[in-house]
């Protein structure tokens, strides 16, 4: 039996691709894949927060790739995938959110959600494994949440969308199975990024959150990034169809 060595964390010669990669989860999961030793893709729709994350993983000796794009065109998302020298690693990252309670969801709000959560997703990582699939391995990495795994208040469309993207993750793998491409989901609790803050400036809803975590602290940027870089890693060799959920133990009680 070997020895759990650092080298099993390490991203060396690797190409990775982050999704919403211009700010909060997405920005801090590309700064650690490269400090693993990896190049990054960063994909967003600013090109602006693109190039001062680039900037970041250059300075770690990394090669930085900027993908100005929308993922929610499909045609786009193919072409700059297919653009890359190879592709090791998806964070599949990109999401949104729109807080309402459900008897007041309207269509327009649950289309905008699940285009970007489920449809944006489905097919980003569709991409991204058939360029896995061609180099005979790869790691998919969904964004998910604890409302993939129980209910948040005013978050039904939220919910719906993460549910579903934990199911996709247990098909995916499924389906991948003998390709060597690992579908995994990292399922965060609350953390202060640019979508949450002004959820969490409203005392009421802070208070709801310090309650259910049974850690006395939010979740950094650091913790998300941790785990993404876990499952990216040889050191998750043996996972696959599955969630790491970072939740200050939410979803245990």
């Amino acid at each position: 039996m070997t020895g759990v060595t650092r080298d099993r964390f390490s991203l060396e010669g690797r190409t990775a691709l982050v999704t919403g990669a211009g700010r909060g989860i997405g920005r801090a999961c590309a700064l650690a894949i490269a400090q693993a030793g990896a190049d990054v893709a960063v994909m967003a729709r600013s090109r602006d927060e693109l190039e001062s994350i680039a900037s970041e993983i250059e300075a770690t000796g990394r090669r930085a790739h900027v993908l100005v794009a929308d993922v929610c065109d499909r045609t786009g998302v193919e072409a700059c995938i297919g653009d890359l020298p190879r592709l090791d690693v998806l964070v599949n990252n990109a999401g949104t959110n729109v807080p309402q309670p459900f008897l007041d969801v309207d269509e327009e709000t649950f289309d905008r959600v699940s285009a970007i959560n489920i449809k944006a997703a489905f097919f980003t990582a569709q991409s991204a494994a058939r360029r896995m699939v061609a180099q005979s391995g790869g790691v998919i990495i969904n964004m998910s949440s604890q409302a993939g795994h129980v209910a948040l208040p005013k978050r039904t469309v939220y919910c719906t969308t993460k549910f579903a993207i934990e199911g996709l993750t247990k098909a995916m793998a499924y389906d991948l199975r003998g390709t060597g491409v690992r579908v995994n989901t990292v399922a965060p609790t609350f953390v202060e990024t640019p979508m949450t803050k002004p959820f969490l400036s409203d005392p009421a809803f802070k208070g709801y959150v310090d309650d259910n975590l049974l850690l006395t602290r939010l979740a950094g940027l650091d913790d998300i990034a941790s785990a993404v870089l876990f499952l990216a890693s040889d050191a998750s060799a043996m996972m696959t169809g599955t969630s790491l959920v970072v939740d200050g133990g939410w979803t245990a009680h």
